[in-house]
């Protein structure tokens, strides 16, 4: 699957595209940045951010999109610039008729590094591992971007290799075997989650 990932901001937005085999080999499409500047009228830095990311959509045809999910900030002025790019990304992918997947940054640090709580060095330093890169791409939204869209993808292939439901009789547990040890924390992660759902 070709994944497009998008880190929104406004003073800088990630755009991440990448190719996932079935066997989780990924392969960096493209990455790079739009970037406004702080003093532009909001009007046009939102036109900035659509108009970036539509041309990617449009030159690389992505099957699927990956933007991350806004969370609470101290600072209003930045979560607002942050959802008001998210929500230009959201309506492209709808656009261009994309099932969009949303991604807390603790989710895609856990499928990435296979820990919640890793710092941004130690993403981009996987990132890069994961698609055979010689350096970290940068700056950071790049990386961000790259590793909202490897997740969306790792975990768009749960239904197949990270299945909690019980083996049928007879069957082989092979889809577990070469698992990363981010993918087999993703997974186990994703159990753990099922039981919380089903407890009383």
């Amino acid at each position: 699957m070709r994944v497009l990932g998008i880190d929104p901001g406004l003073t800088r937005c990630g755009i991440g595209v990448v190719d996932v085999a079935p066997n989780r080999q990924a392969t960096l499409v493209y990455v790079g940045v739009v970037q406004t500047p702080p003093e532009s009228p909001l009007a046009e830095r939102l036109l900035a951010v659509s108009t970036g990311i539509r041309a990617v959509l449009v030159e690389y045809r992505p099957t699927a999109m990956a933007v991350e999910r806004v969370f609470a900030q101290h600072n209003l002025r930045t979560v607002m610039g942050t959802a008001q790019a998210s929500g230009i990304a959201l309506a492209l992918g709808a656009e261009h008729g994309l099932a969009v997947g949303l991604h807390t940054p603790s989710e895609v640090k856990a499928a990435i590094t296979g820990y919640g709580a890793a710092d941004k060095a130690q993403v981009g330093a996987m990132v890069a591992r994961v698609l055979g890169l010689d350096a970290v791409p940068k700056p950071a939204d790049a990386a961000d971007a790259l590793a909202l869209a490897i997740c969306h993808a790792w975990r768009g292939s749960a239904g197949a290799d990270f299945d909690t439901r019980p083996a049928s009789p007879g069957a082989t547990q092979s889809a577990s075997i070469a698992l990363t040890p981010a993918q087999r924390a993703w997974r186990d992660a994703e159990k753990s989650t099922a039981k919380r759902r089903v407890s009383p």
